[in-house]
């Protein structure tokens, strides 16, 4: 009887351990994540570098209904997908809006001047983050992204342009790091 409690606790442990994919800079993300009765996998994981100094900022995963190392075609995708953001060090407020505020200038291009009011949206939802917070963007076709902190509903940003715009924060043309963008696509 002990052989097999011990068995199934095994068997238990490793399953649970199997629902873990990824794992960067000490920190594992779900294989996949259930998004409207739609399965999103992760695709990979890519961490977020600041500095010359390269401190870890957080670890990012993206999920996609379909993976893909192509980053147009992942930016462009009408299909379902999120980001699931767990910071590893503390981030304040002003840090974070001051890096969407880049990362939308330095990515969106001419659209740029049309995301100004969303991108302010998005800034108000932002607050002092620690070790271990949650952010989540999940882009629902027709509607929006929806952003969440710390499992926090914060409101949902509408427009597929906004959701490019975003996406490429991290896989455009001038992410915050390479390593990041090669990550998430599953590359590294």
């Amino acid at each position: 009887m002990i052989k097999i409690r011990s068995f199934v606790t095994m068997v238990a442990a490793l399953l649970a351990f199997s629902a873990m994919a990824g794992e960067l800079a000490g920190v594992s993300m779900p294989d996949q994540v259930d998004l409207d009765g739609k399965k999103l996998l992760l695709n990979g994981l890519g961490l977020r570098e600041a500095s010359m100094l390269k401190v870890d900022v957080y670890v990012a995963g993206l999920y996609l209904e379909n993976k893909s190392s192509d980053a147009e075609s992942v930016i462009e995708s009408e299909e379902a997908k999120r980001i699931r953001m767990e910071f590893v060090r503390k981030v304040k407020k002003k840090s974070i809006t001051k890096a969407w505020d880049e990362g939308f200038e330095k990515n969106a291009g001419a659209e740029a001047d049309a995301l100004a009011e969303r991108v302010a949206t998005l800034n108000s939802y932002m607050v002092d983050f620690v070790s271990g917070d949650l952010m989540t963007f999940t882009y629902r076709p027709a509607k929006g992204v929806e952003v969440q902190v710390n499992g926090e509903s914060k409101g949902l940003i509408e427009g597929a342009d906004f959701a490019r715009a975003l996406w490429s924060i991290w896989l455009g043309p001038e992410p915050p790091n390479p390593g990041i963008k090669e990550g998430m696509l599953g590359l590294e």
